[in-house]
């Protein structure tokens, strides 16, 4: 069973309630709400009006004056991730009218980050046409992380791996296998593989991917299922040429990283888009 075909399983088993603050203002939204509640696979909930459970949550949260935690809630984006925190909501999926950073934004403020991780980010599910099925991060949010940011990176990537694939053998990319190579950017990587621990890396892609080139290289592992790249260039570079030279599907990107699940979309995302990239969050 495929890894999608997996997540649909999953989605129908919990049916999470899953509140989509951009509903009514976009059609390809409410179509996606009525197909998810056909199907059995969410239950879409409405954007409810402020109340003292969300404004509690978003205290708790992030710590301001109440006043400016009521105004605060008059946001849409912020008032559906206090209705998550506040166990009103399951799942918030935003995205298809407004911007990442504001989705990341309303999601930090209300919701908060999981235990250990400090960072946003995001992951592509990899489809590829051999059936292979791999997890690449951070393709989407983080341009230049530092250590303690890829390794929150890694961290929150082993979580969605795991959840998604059932297993998650995770390697953190560079020019360097080892000590082969020298640099600001192997530093990166292997300052951060050290904060993660049981991960390989620094690592090249075909010593990640290939026991035989892993084992000529001297390094166990070769057969990793999440691939960490060291910069948001690295990734969304790799995951672009994956598409366009294998073949591969691109299913996401998916935020991850934080306390509860959030998705946020593409704005160009069709109604089959945004069905899937709900269906793939509830399953995390």
């Amino acid at each position: 069973m495929s890894v999608l075909e997996n997540a649909y399983g999953v989605a129908r088993a919990r049916k999470l309630r899953v509140v989509f603050p951009e509903a009514g203002g976009d059609a390809r939204i409410d179509a996606a709400m009525v197909r998810l509640q056909a199907e059995g696979l969410a239950e879409p909930v409405a954007l409810r009006e402020p109340d003292e459970a969300q404004l509690a949550a978003l205290l708790k949260t992030r710590p301001m004056k109440e006043a400016l935690a009521r105004r605060m809630l008059q946001k849409p984006l912020i008032r559906a991730a206090a209705m998550v925190a506040a166990g009103q909501a399951d799942v918030m999926v935003a995205g298809a009218v407004s911007a990442t950073r504001r989705v990341i934004e309303a999601a930090s403020i209300a919701i908060g980050m999981s235990d250990g991780v400090k960072v946003p980010s995001s992951f592509f599910l990899m489809v590829f046409p051999d059936g292979r099925e791999l997890v690449f991060a951070d393709c989407a949010v983080n341009v230049a992380p530092d250590a303690a940011a890829l390794a929150d990176i890694a961290r929150a990537s082993a979580i969605s791996g795991a959840a998604l694939l059932g297993e998650a053998r995770v390697a953190m990319l560079s020019f360097s296998t080892g000590t082969s190579g020298t640099g600001a950017s192997v530093d990166l990587v292997t300052e951060a593989a050290a904060m993660v621990g049981d991960v390989v890396g620094p690592v090249q892609a075909d010593a990640a991917l290939n026991v035989a080139i892993a084992t000529a290289k001297g390094i166990t592992g070769g057969d990793a299922n999440v691939l960490i790249f060291p910069s948001l260039d690295a990734g969304n570079i790799a995951y672009k040429l994956a598409q366009e030279l294998a073949g591969a599907q691109a299913v996401g990107p998916f935020l991850q990283g934080f306390a509860k699940p959030v998705c946020d979309l593409s704005r160009g995302a069709s109604v089959e888009d945004i069905v899937a990239a709900t269906v793939v969050t509830a399953a995390l």
